[in-house]
């Protein structure tokens, strides 16, 4: 089925999160699908986490500099919680109910792998931040980006360059090793949800391997599809 001969359902947008470790290259992907949706004459808004609106890129800022690692992890968490409130009010749920795509780089998911499964921070915190700041909101579809460690961290060396790492680029390989247990069981556990894409190819293999999981779990049945 061809993209471009979809007869696109009205309404409510859909919400897709794309999640993984470092260097899984969730960025790329979210481009070249947003790029295919575009293509389709979808309403696609691009975004991410932490960050996406004003408020939460300060907030981005100030995790990713490391300041909410010196704070402790229940900190961090509160700080991902308020970037993540504002992000889903002024940006998110607006689109959403315009009937806009939204394709998202990283969400709820990544809270409960980093800081929950990896950090240790109690579930029913994570659970308590999730209720304050997204509701009953949650993603249509979470596509889960799986590398091996090694090869994400290498990804993430060589995109960065001379630049220094990040609060979690800088972290031990256990810390990596930890995320993919974490995010392969959000997978397992949520399988409705979510798909686990092999991310261990070139970038358009990987791309492939997204569109048919989102053709398969989003896209209307070939009764609705339409020659034009």
């Amino acid at each position: 089925m061809s993209e471009s001969a979809v007869k696109w359902p009205s309404g409510r947008g859909r919400f897709v999160t794309f999640e993984g470790g470092e260097g899984t290259g969730k960025s790329t992907q979210i481009k070249k699908l947003a790029d295919r949706l575009k293509a389709a004459r979808m309403r696609i808004l691009v975004t991410r986490e932490p960050g996406g609106s004003p408020g939460a890129e300060i907030m981005r800022h100030l995790v990713l500099s490391g300041m909410g690692k010196l704070l402790g992890p229940e900190a961090e968490t509160l700080l991902f919680a308020a970037a993540r409130d504002d992000h889903v009010r002024t940006v998110i749920q607006p689109a959403l109910n315009q009937g806009t795509w939204v394709l998202c780089d990283r969400f709820a998911d990544s809270t409960r792998a980093y800081q929950g499964s990896v950090g240790r921070v109690p579930a029913a915190l994570i659970n308590a931040m999730q209720r304050v700041t997204i509701g009953d909101l949650k993603p249509d579809l979470t596509l889960i980006l799986d590398l091996p460690v090694e090869i994400g961290l290498q990804r993430a060396a060589a995109r960065r360059g001379s630049g220094t790492p990040d609060r979690f680029e800088a972290e031990k390989l256990g810390f990596h090793q930890g995320l993919r247990e974490a995010y392969r069981k959000i997978a397992a556990d949520d399988p409705a949800r979510c798909v686990l894409i092999d991310a261990n190819s070139d970038p358009d293999t990987v791309a492939g391997r997204v569109w048919t999981a989102l053709r398969d779990r989003l896209l209307p049945t070939p009764a609705s599809v339409v020659s034009i």
